[in-house]
């Protein structure tokens, strides 16, 4: 059943998220690698303030899906974080994030890693609260949002 919803429509750009990180020591493995669980906190943390930026509320990790590792970063690479609206539902949102790695020497850049994170709003007492849906503008945005309920399908 779907729950009646009152509130404005966003655009996908009105709560796009740039994180810039470097790499240091203590953020690496003993082969100077970023580590993994480094990453996916770095990630969070844009994500949630991606959802919570569209929500306008205090938004909660519920779910990390297809999260892919694809090349590591070195201490000294400087990693941009990309995190950006999918689709909302009642009260839950999907937020893609990217994160790319760049040599300071050459100012070569690759894509390290990305996934899809939802996040539920909260209330002041913890209870979930309705999001404003989103408004897709770009290609893009409208093949992620449509995707976005097929992703959500197969992972309840």
């Amino acid at each position: 059943m779907e729950v009646p919803n009152e509130l404005p429509e966003k655009t996908p750009a009105e709560s796009e998220i740039t994180m810039t990180m470097v790499v240091y020591p203590n953020d690496t493995n003993p082969m100077g690698m970023l580590q993994g669980g480094r990453l996916v906190q770095w990630m969070d943390t844009a994500s949630a303030v991606c959802a919570q930026t569209h929500a306008e509320r205090i938004a909660a990790t519920v779910s990390l899906n297809k999260m892919l590792f694809r090349k590591p970063a070195k201490t000294g690479d400087i990693i941009t974080i990309k995190a950006k609206i999918t689709r909302a539902f009642t009260s839950s949102m999907e937020i893609f994030v990217q994160a790319w790695a760049r040599k300071v020497l050459n100012r070569e850049t690759y894509l390290i890693n990305e996934a899809y994170f939802t996040f539920v709003a909260l209330d002041d007492n913890e209870h979930p609260v309705l999001v404003p849906k989103v408004r897709p503008e770009t290609d893009e945005e409208q093949y992620q949002y449509e995707h976005a309920l097929i992703r959500k399908n197969h992972i309840e």
